[in-house]
């Protein structure tokens, strides 16, 4: 397994780690298998998008709209619980088979850590399980 340090520098933001997931693979001399991505925080999430230019932010408009104003109940800070709610629809982790190495991504996928309570130091532990296992 690997861990990486993503820094995040807006309160929402998409941050492209598909490179930092690759070299992970690299690194752990990975042939074929399922890399698993997971993210140490409740107030972040991964996914695949596609990143052509402006897709950044409609996703992070689209996630803030989806969410009804309501009175939350979040005992340290009632306005940071849509972050929470959001980071959960998202979810933590994905899991993304490899073939030699290199992720079986779409043409225009990426693999995205979605801020929303930025900015911060990110932790994200990257594990490769073989197919040979």
């Amino acid at each position: 397994m690997k861990t990486a340090t993503i820094r995040t520098r807006k309160k929402d933001e998409v941050v492209d780690i598909t490179e930092v997931v690759e070299e992970s693979l690299r690194q752990m001399n990975a042939s074929d298998g399922i890399c698993v991505v997971f993210a140490a925080h409740t107030t972040c999430a991964l996914t695949t998008a596609d990143l052509d230019p402006g897709t950044d932010q409609d996703l992070l408009e689209a996630l803030r709209r989806i969410l009804p104003k309501m009175s939350y109940r979040h005992p340290h800070d009632p306005a940071h619980t849509p972050d929470h709610i959001l980071s959960s629809i998202l979810g933590p982790s994905l899991m993304i088979p490899y073939i030699n190495g290199q992720l079986q991504l779409g043409t225009w996928q990426r693999v995205i850590l979605v801020e929303l309570d930025g900015p911060r130091q990110r932790t994200v532990h990257i594990s490769s399980l073989s197919s040979d296992a």
